[in-house]
């Protein structure tokens, strides 16, 4: 399988096998980062990280698996970049992909990433964006399958805002591995229908289904996998707080909806997470619509069914095996 020089833009974009190999040599970084035993197989590389949108998990994932690999990291955020300010993206990507041996971005629109990918003759890695969150659903996977031991035939839930990027990169997932999706939430936030039906044939070849509800009783009994994540993404205005309280309030994840799925089954989130009053939005939400937790309960989120910092862990060994396989050929070229 030759990942050389392919860029990591969508989940949609690579086969069954080709996710699966990713999963593979991630599992095999982590042995390694576990045993001590370094890996620093690109001493003379260089990777840009582009940073529209904030993030801790995605920064530090990258950075440390750069560092790991035994790459030189530049962070840029928008003080540090003419990125489409005095200077065009295309103008961006063709610099960057001459002083950079890969280039991440996370921001907004997937057309950014999708024209950095155009323009700069290296590997250009998703971090994030609108559309989807592939990194992300790489990590979650990896740590289902390293709980589980295997990934077809499980069933895994998106409880919530079912419409929103990482929603969107789990369904695809779901479909491309073989795992029963059910994306559970209001109609008003439900999936859109391109990606309903980019995904629906995709996860009948392999065996699995996708369904779209808004009833939680369809959780009863099936998931083995209940995942959520806020219910006001980065970047949309804190007026909507009070709509989406309203909307999503019966789709908190909470002790009566885990026990009313399998006795096996585990909570994942993406992070961060508002389930106490320990930040200072939490805080701000509570005095203007007195709740304590939001879209999961501080009682499950530090459950033994919570899985959420293994989740984080894992991002940094499926992007340092994304990074490795798509610039390994290159070194040897």
């Amino acid at each position: 399988m030759n990942f050389y020089g392919k860029d990591f833009l969508r989940i949609a974009d690579f086969s069954e096998a080709e996710l699966r190999h990713m999963l593979e040599i991630s599992h095999q970084f982590k042995k390694m980062k576990k045993e001590g035993k370094p890996h620093k197989i690109f001493p003379n590389k260089n990777i840009a990280i582009l940073f529209e949108k904030t993030s801790t998990r995605t920064r530090c994932s990258f950075e440390v698996a750069g560092y790991d690999l035994g790459m030189g990291v530049t962070f840029l955020d928008p003080s540090g970049s003419q990125m489409g300010h005095k200077e065009s993206i295309a103008d961006t990507a063709r610099v960057l992909g001459r002083l950079y041996d890969g280039i991440e971005y996370r921001g907004f629109d997937q057309a950014v990433v999708d024209d950095l990918a155009k323009y700069a003759d290296v590997p250009v890695w998703n971090g994030l964006t609108d559309e989807c969150h592939p990194t992300q659903a790489l990590g979650d996977f990896m740590t289902i399958e390293e709980h589980f031991g295997e990934l077809k035939g499980l069933t895994l839930a998106f409880v919530g805002d079912t419409r929103n990027n990482v929603a969107n990169s789990l369904m695809m997932m779901s479909a491309k591995m073989g795992v029963n999706f059910i994306a559970c939430g209001p109609n008003e936030l439900r999936p859109s229908d391109d990606m309903i039906n980019r995904s629906k044939p995709i996860a009948e070849k392999n065996g699995s289904t996708i369904t779209i509800t808004s009833d939680i009783a369809v959780l009863n009994n099936k998931a083995d996998i209940i995942y959520t994540d806020v219910w006001l993404s980065l970047g949309e205005p804190q007026e909507k707080w009070g709509e989406r309280i309203e909307l999503l309030k019966q789709y908190q994840v909470n002790k009566k909806m885990m026990d009313s799925a399998k006795e096996t089954t585990i909570f994942l989130h993406c992070l961060p997470s508002f389930h106490d009053l320990n930040t200072s939005i939490a805080k701000d939400v509570n005095k203007v619509f007195g709740i304590e937790e939001m879209e999961v309960t501080n009682e499950v989120f530090e459950s033994e069914k919570s899985l959420v910092f293994e989740q984080a862990e894992n991002r940094m060994h499926t992007i340092k095996a994304v990074m490795f396989l798509t610039l390994y050929e290159r070194r040897n070229k």
